[in-house]
């Protein structure tokens, strides 16, 4: 498995981190069946479910028996197979879907399995900065953590224009497609064919220029322009210029990015420091990072060393499976 205000609500939210022992697992494919490892590539929940995803707040998304559900580290499931789509927790909230095939919608639950934001949408994107992005036929809009299960309305704000859609879909402006707030609080906006970044106000803070532009992360986001892939600060100003046929957001110091057929690492300074060798190669998380070499999957350290030899099918990252942000 294998984006009444923007500052609305964030001064107001009580927030509580919990960080318990540590226990960190990754997904790993093996055959036609996910299970997960440990950093030492040991098995520690047996590949038995049809997909998988990453722990995220305690809980990870699985599917069994053509439904998905989620799992606590121990492989136990606390939240029953019983969604078609079911998607990572952010913020104490995760995204499913359910419904009938060609009438299926988006909603929210919460750790409890609990749904808090009916579905009723046609896409819906993880919260980020306390706002979630939601789309109803082609109309965007946000929506907060104080959703009501019967009633949701989004406000869009774009420099001083505003505007309001409902359910279904009146009374609408959308100036601008938009995504998910990273943690530097832009989000992706696109007009046209040229994208660009808004601010949690809604004020354009980056023009729409980039032929195609991702999340920021670790202060840095990637960019393509002319064919090629560099990255900017969050001022827009390019740092690392355009160079590469693709490149991964920053994640524990490090970006993969891929030229010609080969993946490899570069640091901040875009100097490449974990040679172009591997013929995929994924983010760092909890210092590894998984890479494919002749068909398989392993995981590397920051070094370039392979730690977990490429044995599995298809691996995913490594996640603090107790790291939790839960709004009360």
């Amino acid at each position: 498995m294998k984006n009444l205000s923007y500052i609305l609500m964030l001064a107001t939210l009580l927030v509580s981190c919990s960080k318990f022992e540590e226990k960190v697992l990754a997904w790993v494919k093996i055959g036609d069946k996910y299970g997960y490892i440990n950093p030492k590539g040991e098995i520690v929940i047996n590949p038995q479910f049809d997909d998988a995803g990453s722990f995220s707040e305690g809980l990870a998304d699985v599917k069994s028996g053509g439904k998905e559900g989620y799992i606590n580290p121990k492989g136990e499931i606390v939240i029953e197979p019983q969604f078609d789509r079911a998607y990572s927790f952010s913020e104490g909230l995760a995204r499913v879907k359910s419904g009938a095939f060609f009438r299926s919608k988006y909603g929210y639950i919460n750790r409890k399995g609990k749904i808090v934001i009916k579905p009723q949408f046609d896409y819906a994107w993880p919260f980020s900065k306390g706002l979630a992005r939601v789309r109803i036929g082609d109309k965007y809009g946000y929506i907060n953590h104080f959703a009501s299960v019967n009633r949701v309305e989004f406000l869009l704000r774009f420099g001083d224009k505003y505007g309001y859609i409902n359910p279904k879909g009146d009374v609408v402006m959308k100036p601008l497609d938009s995504g998910e707030f990273s943690p530097e609080g832009l989000a992706l906006v696109e007009n046209g064919d040229k994208w660009g970044y808004i601010n949690l106000k809604g004020e354009i803070v980056i023009e729409p220029q980039f032929d195609r532009a991702y999340s920021f992360s670790e202060g840095l986001a990637g960019v393509r322009i002319g064919g090629k892939e560099g990255y900017i600060n969050p001022k827009g100003e390019i740092v690392i210029e355009p160079q590469f046929d693709w490149a991964w957001p920053f994640s524990e110091g490090l970006a993969a990015v891929k030229i010609g057929g080969k993946w490899g690492y570069i640091n901040p300074k875009g100097e490449i420091v974990i040679n172009l060798q591997f013929d995929w190669a994924g983010w760092f998380s909890e210092g590894l990072a998984a890479v494919k070499i002749g068909g398989k999957e392993g995981y590397i350290n920051p070094k370039g060393e392979i730690v977990i030899k490429p044995q599995f099918d298809s691996a995913g990252p490594f996640s603090n499976v107790h790291k939790t942000f839960v709004i009360p």
